[in-house]
């Protein structure tokens, strides 16, 4: 299957290579539809689902097939999809796999990305195995290990003074000469996130509430077209309440919520412990607020002393992760919205990445 990129806003057919039209983001207007049958039973990762991706296996770190595990703190019990468990320590690794070989069947050679860490790490790997060249934009306070994780693989690591926003901004004036693999744009990477959901549903069944954090809403975004893929497959005959969680450093969604907005509003980020997070403007910011009305969900905010706490109570059930990992079980935790059935949680990021 070659796929179809086409505009959400106009529906203009794009090349394989876009990532966005005139500002509106690109969907993959023929991906395939979920089919039990198709799945590989040889496979335990990701690519147990490849007759449903838009790309086929070139190469592979073995992203996905990430357990999930039971969790109780207090009166509080939910699932933990241990996505910190890929490769390099991320949720970024599906998305990325799923892309990068997009990009090797175009005979992609060089590409660029922005990013705070995660998404740098995970796409500096995987092209790493696949013999393409990287740059990495990532701003210049971004943790230091990080930024070393980055350049293990070998990556062009390009450290830009000032905003999140800065470093956004370089790249995109790379993508002159460069590929410009956006974990935030690309519908390669959202399809990538949708085996998240399938794996959830195949460890127990459609959950009651998924509760996720969100930046640009990558995961949120693949989690929720995963469970509307089951639904349409006539797998699940409802949708889980979804749930997202911000820091209060950076809560675009948390306020678009409040004030019923279509459109996630541009905020100013303060200095959070949530890095992950940290994102002005939300690319899939109008489909989550969506995602939330359709579902009877919500959206929820937290400050950083209780992202704080929760991350640490996290290990000491044994669950390293960093502090972004926490966002969505300090709302669970804070009480804010009554949460009952079966909940899942995915942890995002490894803590191991932080310690020194």
């Amino acid at each position: 299957m070659r796929p179809e990129l086409v505009c959400e806003d106009c529906g203009a057919v794009r090349g394989a290579l876009d990532w966005r039209c005139e500002g509106a983001r690109l969907r993959i207007a023929n991906l395939p539809r979920y089919d039990p049958a198709a799945c590989d039973s040889q496979e335990s990762g990701l690519w147990r689902y490849a007759a449903m991706l838009p790309a086929s296996r070139r190469v592979s770190l073995g992203a996905g097939g990430t357990p999930l595990v039971p969790v109780r703190l207090d009166a509080h019990a939910f699932q933990a999809k241990l996505e910190y468990c890929n490769p390099t320590g991320s949720f970024k690794d599906r998305g990325t796999e799923v892309m990068v070989n997009h990009f090797i069947a175009n005979g992609v050679d060089e590409v660029v990305e922005d990013s705070s860490g995660n998404a740098g790490a995970s796409l500096a790997a995987c092209v790493a195995a696949a013999g393409i060249r990287a740059r990495i934009f990532a701003p210049a306070d971004a943790p230091a290990a990080k930024l070393a994780h980055i350049r293990a693989y070998g990556a062009d690591l390009v450290t830009v003074p000032g905003p999140r926003q800065a470093a956004a901004d370089a790249c995109l004036a790379a993508t002159a000469t460069a590929v410009y693999a956006s974990h935030a744009w690309s519908p390669f990477f959202v399809a990538g996130q949708m085996t998240c959901a399938w794996e959830i549903f195949e460890q127990g069944g459609a959950p009651d509430v998924v509760l996720c954090c969100a930046g640009h809403g990558g995961l949120f975004t693949g989690l929720a077209r995963g469970f509307a893929a089951l639904k349409d497959a006539a797998l699940i005959d409802r949708l889980p309440r979804m749930v997202v969680a911000q820091a209060a450093a950076c809560d675009p969604l948390v306020r678009a919520w409040e004030s019923d907005l279509d459109e996630a509003p541009a905020v100013s980020p303060t200095a959070g412990v949530a890095d992950g997070i940290s994102v002005a403007r939300p690319v899939h910011g109008a489909e989550i607020l969506r995602a939330l009305r359709e579902t009877d969900g919500a959206a929820l905010r937290v400050s950083d002393g209780e992202i704080l706490a929760a991350q640490k109570r996290l290990w000491r059930k044994g669950l390293l992760v960093e502090p972004t990992s926490a966002v969505p079980v300090a709302a669970l935790l804070s009480g804010q919205l009554p949460l009952e059935g079966r909940i899942v949680i995915p942890l995002t990021g490894s803590g191991l990445k932080l310690l020194t």
